[in-house]
Formats: C-alpha cells, structure tokens, sequence
C-alpha cells in the first residue's frame, strides 16, 4: 500500500499518473514535493505551477473554497496567492481531490526569516487591508477559526496546563494577564470581512528580507479581522507590531486586544505545544524548530502592545 491510501502522502509516480489522465498536457513537466503540509501535500510542477493535493485533511468543501473564491481575490491582493488553474476530479486511481494552482516563489517563513522588518509590516498591513472587505453572504462561514476569545478559553487552559513547566517560565502569569484581557475585549461588531484564518510561518513565503506571499488558504473565511492580525506578533520581527497597525488603520482597541490574545494563543498551541513540543518528543506532525519560533513569538505578545 503506498501514497495517500496508508496515511503517508501521494507520491510523484502517483502524481504524474493523475496529470496523465485528466491534464496529459502537463503530466511531463519537471515535478517535486514541497517540504511540509499537514492537511495537503504540495507538488511544484515546473517552474510556474503547484498541485495540491488532498493529504490528512478529508474535507473537500476546503479545495472547492479555494477553486471558487481564490481567483476572484487574486486580482486585488498586493501579493501573490495560488490561484487554481485546473481542477482535479476524484477518481478510481485516487478517490479525494487535487488542484493545479500558480506557484508563488519564495521560502516559506518557517525556513526563511524577516530581515527588513518595517517593510514586511507595511507589505503584510496592506495585504490584509486588501484582504479584509465585506465578503459575500454566499462567502464560507467561520467554522471556529475566528472564535473570540472568550469562546476559547477551556482550549486555552487545556493547552496552558499542558506545556512542559520551563516553557513559559516566569512569565506565565504575564501570558495569562494578556489573555483574560483579550477575553474582555468586545467582540467584533462590524460586517463580516474576508479572513485567511490560519496564518502562520509555514502559511507565508519570504524573499529579499521581506513577505513576497501568502499560501494555504483552506481556512478562507467571512468573519472577524482579529484572527489574522494575530500576525503582527506571529510572522513580524520585534519592534514592528505598532507599525503594523498604523498602517493597517483599520483596527479599533477591542480587535488588538483580541488579536494580541489570540496570537498567545497561537504561540502556546501551535508552535511551542502541539508543534515545538511534539517534535522534540518525536510525535507525528511535530516540528522541532517551531519551538523556539513561538516562544519568540510569545515574547513579541508580552512586549508588544500597540497603543
């Protein structure tokens, strides 16, 4: 058993079949696999071309998401996304689905780093100004990504009591103050906006010092802004959060309150637990390296606060 059938991933041969059957016109274009995906495994495909490919993730209501939405957002954005250009259909071969999507150059954050860090704060406000309009009432529904705070604090003590005691420290009562601040905040009165939802370092790439793209728009949702601006602590470098938000200019006290709770949150789960800690124990899906990204990224939160 091989591929995609015992969990592990499609391989190339399988890859290049599936091009064979349905977009032959492409099936001998150089091909390799894109180091990380969890949900879905990527395969660059020439130089201009990625197919993404259904991986953990079983949901195909994601992929359709993308096929539909993502290439009418691309025009207006200033970075460039992967915009679907060939579909995929489930077949005998392979049952879930696959996209040929453009590819977007650059390293992935995750494996690059910020250098001009006032650029990238400018690149990523205005992406997400770009991003951050009222969506469609046909738009994807929030499926708790964007959940405020307050709807997310069982999670929150669950993975605060988790961590291994020396990951926080002494500053547990510090991380602990800034998410009950964010769980007072109001929530988010506006009209639903056009939400990423799940930006992280491996969700962007970096070329230059700078962003030069974002990636993996599987969370693509309508809702509350605070879940992406969580980046300005996540993805930016020390000392650029304020700048962020001036030029972002559109969040109002209550949305960096809960922004800056949500971007703790982030950093215990995603990166210093359910990724830093696992992979230092060796447990699957778990990346070492993420560690000390996020504890970066918690000092960032317990520093930074833009006024």
């Amino acid at each position: 058993m091989t591929g995609i059938e015992d969990g592990t991933g499609t391989t190339a041969d399988l890859v290049r079949d599936l091009l064979r059957e349905q977009h032959p016109d492409l099936a001998e274009l150089p091909l390799r696999e894109v180091e990380g995906g969890w949900g879905n495994q990527v395969w660059r495909l020439g130089d201009e071309l990625a197919v993404r490919i259904q991986r953990m993730d079983t949901d195909p209501a994601h992929q359709f998401e993308e096929r539909r939405w993502l290439p009418l957002l691309a025009p207006r954005l200033p970075l460039p996304i992967p915009v679907p250009v060939r579909i995929g259909a489930p077949s005998q071969r392979f049952g879930k689905l696959w996209t040929v999507v453009t590819w977007v150059p650059g390293l992935p954050l995750d494996h690059g780093e910020i250098t001009r860090g006032e650029h990238a704060a400018d690149t990523l406000a205005a992406f997400l100004r770009a991003l951050h309009v009222p969506a469609p009432a046909d738009a994807p529904a929030d499926t708790g990504r964007g959940a405020h705070p307050k709807d997310c604090t069982d999670g929150f003590d669950c993975f605060f009591g988790s961590l291994d005691a020396d990951a926080i420290g002494t500053d547990a009562a510090d991380v602990r103050a800034v998410w009950d601040d964010a769980v007072a905040a109001p929530a988010w009165e506006g009209p639903p906006v056009w939400v990423h939802g799940d930006l992280h370092p491996a969700n962007v790439v970096v070329a230059g010092g700078t962003l030069a793209g974002v990636v993996d728009f599987g969370d693509l949702f309508a809702g509350d802004p605070a879940v992406d601006l969580a980046a300005a602590w996540v993805l930016l470098p020390a000392g650029t959060a304020a700048r962020f938000f001036t030029a972002y200019g559109r969040a109002d006290e209550a949305t960096v309150r809960c922004a800056r709770g949500l971007a703790a949150l982030k950093s215990l789960f995603l990166f210093l637990m359910l990724m830093g800690q696992n992979g230092e124990r060796g447990l699957p899906g778990g990346k070492p390296a993420w560690g000390p990204a996020g504890r970066r990224a918690l000092d960032r939160v317990l520093i930074e606060r833009p006024d």
